[in-house]
């Protein structure tokens, strides 16, 4: 069986080359940056990027200024909303069909890591629109159960609703983007016998670590440390 391949038109290569520097510009003119943790990013693919999602100004944010140009996860929805759909469109992300297993969507992403490169994912599976974290959607375990690569939790802090509304009063909000150390999802515990359970609990660990990463007012539904149970697997 032939296997999936994930290779965008030169064109859009092109264009993500160079809207990359001009979101740089922006959110440098419109905000103060902090970026920490750079020195935890790997110096090559494959792996995956997991980041918390509370407004459409973190996935440009995260893959602004971040090392590679990554490949985008995102909701279908996205690509027939105005504005953001000829962004999705011209950058040539994966659509996703949420609340069920999109197969299409899932073979697009083995294939971009199986070719060694880098893939932003939000577990979360969608923006929360408020600081605290949402529980997150099993898809990225659906994901991991077919090729094992390490995940690079990002903490996002500042990209609120309000955002632009306060940016372009002059406000320059602060936004930061803490990276954390690489770390591979470990097994399920062996009691847990249901399937969906299982990886439900595997999905809950990996925001688990995007939530140490975060201000206690972003943790949300992982707030405290009750919410992991599975023991840490770190990345070479």
């Amino acid at each position: 069986m032939k296997k999936s391949t994930f290779d965008p038109p030169f064109y859009r290569h092109l264009f993500r080359q160079l809207v990359r520097p001009v979101f740089r510009g922006i959110f440098h003119l419109l905000a103060q940056i902090t970026i920490s943790g750079l020195e935890n990013v790997p110096k090559k693919g494959p792996y995956i990027i997991i980041f918390n999602h509370v407004s459409i100004y973190d996935p440009p944010l995260v893959g602004a200024f971040w090392p590679t140009v990554p490949e985008v996860l995102g909701a279908v929805d996205v690509w027939s909303r105005p504005g953001q759909g000829l962004l999705a469109r011209l950058y040539g992300g994966i659509p996703i069909v949420r609340g069920e297993v999109d197969r299409s969507a899932m073979d697009s992403c083995i294939a971009v890591l199986r070719q060694g490169r880098v893939l932003l994912i939000s577990p979360e599976g969608t923006r929360s629109h408020t600081p605290g974290l949402k529980q997150a959607k099993p898809g990225l375990t659906y994901l991991l159960a077919k090729i094992r690569v390490p995940l690079i939790p990002v903490a996002v802090v500042g990209t609120t609703d309000t955002f632009f509304s306060e940016a372009i009063k002059g406000k320059r909000p602060r936004l930061t983007m803490q990276i954390g150390k690489p770390f591979f999802l470990p097994k399920p515990q062996e009691e847990i016998a249901n399937p969906k359970e299982a990886r439900q609990e595997q999905a809950d660990y990996a925001l688990s670590r995007i939530a140490e990463l975060l201000p206690e007012d972003y943790q949300g539904f992982y707030a405290g440390s009750t919410r992991r149970r599975i023991q840490p697997t770190q990345a070479a």
